[in-house]
């Protein structure tokens, strides 16, 4: 039986200083979340060239960064994922049962190296979760 020996590192976040959009109780370092849909994203050829491909923008219509409560997560319980212009889909914010931690190759390794480095990214705690299926919305009302 072989084995292997990997060693683990803790990243330090490499865009300090940059506002992080989710709200408070979703900071990670990295401004990392988790997103879980069911269905399906159709996105263009791979091959294409954009470099990023707009799927749609989160919404948290309960969320008051200013509320009396910082602890309160009533907020939790409503998230709007805008698709296109003309699609819904209602989620919620919940917690993981176990943290997740993110992990990726450090450096450069060569085939010569016995020894694989890693890095932790980050700590993922709470995932969104839409499990419903898409709602009509008129495109006005998304921006």
């Amino acid at each position: 039986m072989s084995s292997t020996t990997v060693s683990l590192h803790k990243s330090i976040p490499s865009t300090p200083g940059v506002p992080n959009p989710l709200p408070q109780l979703l900071h990670t370092p990295a401004g990392l979340a988790i997103l879980e849909l069911q269905g399906t994203i159709n996105v263009p050829d791979p091959d294409s060239e954009t470099p990023s491909i707009p799927i749609g923008r989160i919404d948290f219509p309960d969320y008051r960064p200013d509320a009396l409560d910082p602890t309160s997560t009533a907020w939790m319980r409503q998230v709007y994922l805008y698709v296109g212009q003309h699609q819904r889909l209602t989620g919620e914010v919940k917690k993981l049962p176990q943290p997740l931690a993110v992990i990726r190759r450090r450096g450069e390794g060569g085939e010569d190296d016995v020894a694989e480095e890693l890095e932790v990214v980050d700590i993922v705690k709470y995932k969104l979760v839409f499990s419903n299926r898409p709602e009509p919305v008129a495109g006005s009302s998304v921006s």
